[in-house]
């Protein structure tokens, strides 16, 4: 009997900010339950720190390069491979989407459909009021009584009854309940929009969090150097002082916002439990990206490769056939979600996807502490000369398991970090004396990784010429 799957995807959460793993400021005992119950991915990496990109890349397992989706904004979703969905639900699934997909702009419209696999979808991409159609959440905001726009501006901003949240969870509620018979084995791809800015949590739940008891961004005073060296690169925020960012008021903010996502997902393990499907659901959280959240002086998101904007938390629970407990190191990226997904549904990989599933570790089959010697994410926003937001930056991360080497091929600049003596990046060894070996052997080993995992060959090879 093959699996359901409920994949909850949310938007732009960093990997430090579960209390199970290891943060005391955030309040999620619910996402703890799921940690405690199954086996926590604790260094798992996006492939590209915005959302398009990393999006597109975890829904068909290719590269962001390899599959020509580069970045925010896009017109149109390359027409092959299919999605991941199309395919599992062609495999005899019932998908749904709710909130969000963006894999390609949704910009001046909603996001056209593509053939996406979902017989059930609620779309959502972002909690505003900007569509004049076809945006369901506004729709049911507007059918309730609210206005999106005036609650967003007022001091009690969006109250939960009315948030983005709560509408997400009550549409998986009633996608769960309505496969109550069991008679196919339904997937739900589940995407909330927080912890996204703006940092504008329920007030019910920001008056929890003390912005004086928050511990702060990772900060120091050289981190204004070393972000004049990277001024010329694409990101939202330019370097200010935490003091300047607010930035334990937005900390708590961030967290509020998570406190409700923790809530909300309750919710919904509740129904799974009360509808007697949860023995037979494999329950997946994770995020597309992460947060800058003030660290080295920045806000937001961009064309930089900080542990904070490119790890993120990705954990799966099946408590009758998956380990529990397990908080696994090994080096992942969210590729490998992809290639899992194929794995659990009975499905084999198409040749073109190019994670490695993560079934072998989470059954207990495998070394939990390895899984990849190294993982990479990219940043490739060419400039288009019919619009001019961006600065065609190019940029590329390759990270084994003691250094970070990051590389903007447009710029001459580059970085280098020792995780294991300087695991938030304050020391950047580029030049130093010391490591100029080992980054030329970084530099080698990663252009061979772009070349081999990026490169597209063309069509199938049929003769010798």
């Amino acid at each position: 009997m093959r699996p359901n799957i409920l994949w909850y995807c949310t938007d732009q959460q960093r990997f430090d900010t579960i209390g199970a793993l290891g943060n005391p400021y955030v309040a999620t005992p619910n996402i703890d339950q799921l940690v405690a119950h199954g086996v926590a991915l604790t260094r798992a990496y996006c492939q590209s720190p915005i959302c398009t990109p990393s999006r597109s890349s975890f829904m068909t397992g290719m590269y962001p390069s390899r599959l020509h989706n580069t970045r925010n904004g896009n017109e149109t979703f390359p027409g092959y491979p299919p999605v991941i969905t199309k395919l599992i639900a062609d495999s005899g699934y019932d998908c749904g989407l709710v909130g969000k997909f963006h894999l390609q702009s949704a910009g001046h419209r909603t996001e056209p459909r593509i053939d996406d696999g979902f017989s059930y979808w609620k779309f959502s991409h972002a909690p505003r009021d900007d569509w004049s159609q076809g945006h369901d959440y506004a729709e049911w905001v507007r059918l309730r009584g609210g206005d999106l726009d005036a609650m967003r501006q007022s001091p009690e901003r969006v109250p939960t009854e009315f948030h983005q949240t709560t509408w997400a969870s009550q549409c998986a509620i009633d996608f769960i309940n309505n496969h109550t018979a069991g008679n196919e084995p339904w997937l739900l791809n589940l995407n909330v929009y927080d912890p996204h800015p703006p940092f504008i949590p329920p007030k019910s739940y920001a008056d929890r969090f003390d912005p004086e008891r928050m511990p702060g961004p990772h900060f120091r005073q050289s981190d204004r150097q070393q972000q004049r060296k990277l001024a010329s690169l694409d990101f939202q925020d330019q370097w200010r002082t935490p003091e300047e960012h607010n930035a334990k008021q937005v900390q708590a903010d961030y967290y509020a916002m998570i406190a409700q996502i923790d809530d909300q997902f309750a919710r919904i393990m509740d129904v799974l439990e009360q509808t007697g499907q949860r023995e037979n659901t494999v329950v997946i959280f994770t995020s597309d990206h992460g947060e800058a959240l003030g660290d080295h002086g920045l806000m937001f998101k961009g064309c930089r490769f900080y542990e904070g904007l490119v790890r993120v938390p990705l954990i799966f629970s099946w408590p009758s056939q998956f380990q529990s407990g397990l908080q696994c190191d090994a080096l992942v990226e969210l590729l490998d979600l992809t290639s899992t997904l194929m794995e659990l549904c009975g499905l084999e990989c198409p040749d073109y996807m190019q994670g490695k599933s993560l079934i072998p570790i989470l059954r207990g089959d495998a070394d939990p502490s390895h899984h990849h010697d190294f993982v990479r994410s990219e940043y490739f926003d060419a400039l288009d000369p019919h619009f001019t937001g961006g600065t065609g930056t190019f940029g590329t991360m390759f990270r084994t398991d003691q250094y970070k080497l990051c590389m903007y091929h447009d710029k001459g600049i580059g970085e280098l970090y020792d995780l294991e003596s300087d695991p938030w990046e304050f020391e950047d060894l580029w030049d130093d004396p010391n490591h100029q070996t080992i980054k030329h052997e970084l530099i080698r080993d990663a252009f061979d990784a772009h070349v081999v995992l990026t490169t597209d060959m063309g069509s199938r090879r049929i003769a010798p010429m």
